[in-house]
């Protein structure tokens, strides 16, 4: 008996441990508010969007050469990796394109919508569990994390493109329904694996979009590469918000169901306010603070729910 629950407590311990790879995924991902302040915007956004899996893709790849076993994947297996692909094309596309047509608070707003999408999508499709417990949870993180994006951009999404915002709305659902149609291959293979392959294959999809922009646009590349900030930026975008964070954002997924993991997607405007404060000496107020808190209690709550 004893043996059990000593058992039992370390597999808890373990589980809350690897609850905190999301959560730093999301942090990551809130990292890229302060990297384009410090000088990004200089490639268009689907040539952008293209660099960023490409980075992610290798990176991942000398990651998956170096710590795994090299795989014979069946036919079945490559065609499930490529949906992903699809849905890490979809996501970057229309995250990239909707950005660039919508203002900070539309991009802001919207991005809280991909938890909810996630829950959804995982009791439906993969019959997880939907407890009062969790549903208060997501709903207090989904009124703390408006609360503190309304405090710094304003609550409002009157006067955006509309085709803007659908673009971003879609993107929130190609994130929600990665992490979902993923969690099968994450627990089959690992995170790490499923991440690189899944990104690999969205390589080319992400190519064919290169071309048509470019041909409506002028940059140059010379140019670009001599600015440190703007290459630091797409390093930035590259290997850690695309490779390290798309790993820790599946790794959560071993261990968790996927209504769980979303909960930590609402930190991700929560850190990004809080790194403003933090690297570029921005102000906080305490409707932030108090929108943070509530934020936090509700990933608490998500968290620990049965």
């Amino acid at each position: 008996m004893g043996d059990r629950s000593t058992q039992h407590v370390r597999s808890e311990t373990n589980t809350k441990r690897y609850l905190l790879a999301p959560l730093l995924a999301a942090a990551l991902w809130g990292g890229m508010y302060v990297v384009s302040k410090w000088g990004f915007g200089a490639i268009p956004p689907l040539t952008l969007a293209f660099v960023r899996v490409v980075l992610g893709a290798a990176t991942l790849f000398v990651l998956v050469r170096l710590t795994k076993p090299q795989r014979s994947f069946s036919r079945v297996e490559w065609y499930r990796f490529g949906v992903l692909a699809v849905w890490v094309a979809v996501t970057m596309a229309t995250q990239f394109l909707g950005t660039a047509l919508t203002t900070a608070s539309q991009g802001a707003l919207l991005t809280v919508l991909t938890p909810v999408f996630t829950l959804v999508l995982a009791v439906s499709l993969l019959d997880e569990s939907l407890t009062r417990q969790k549903l208060f949870g997501m709903a207090l993180a989904t009124v703390g994390t408006v609360i503190v994006v309304g405090d710094r951009y304003g609550v409002s999404v009157a006067g955006g493109q509309l085709h803007g915002i659908g673009l971003l709305l879609l993107a929130s659902l190609g994130w929600a329904a990665y992490t979902v149609y993923g969690k099968p291959l994450v627990r089959r293979y690992s995170a790490l694996e499923t991440a690189t392959y899944s990104t690999i294959l969205a390589v080319p999809l992400m190519t064919v979009l290169v071309p048509i922009e470019l041909a409506s646009v002028s940059i140059d590349p010379v140019g670009v590469l001599e600015q440190p900030t703007v290459l630091g930026a797409v390093v930035y975008l590259g290997v850690f918000s695309t490779a390290l964070a798309w790993y820790l954002w599946y790794k959560g997924l071993e261990y968790v169901d996927a209504g769980t993991v979303a909960v930590f997607f609402f930190a991700q405007p929560v850190v990004g306010v809080a790194f403003g404060v933090v690297f570029l000496g921005e102000a906080v107020s305490p409707l932030f603070v108090i929108g943070g808190i509530v934020m936090a209690l509700g990933i608490s709550v998500v968290s620990s729910a049965r």
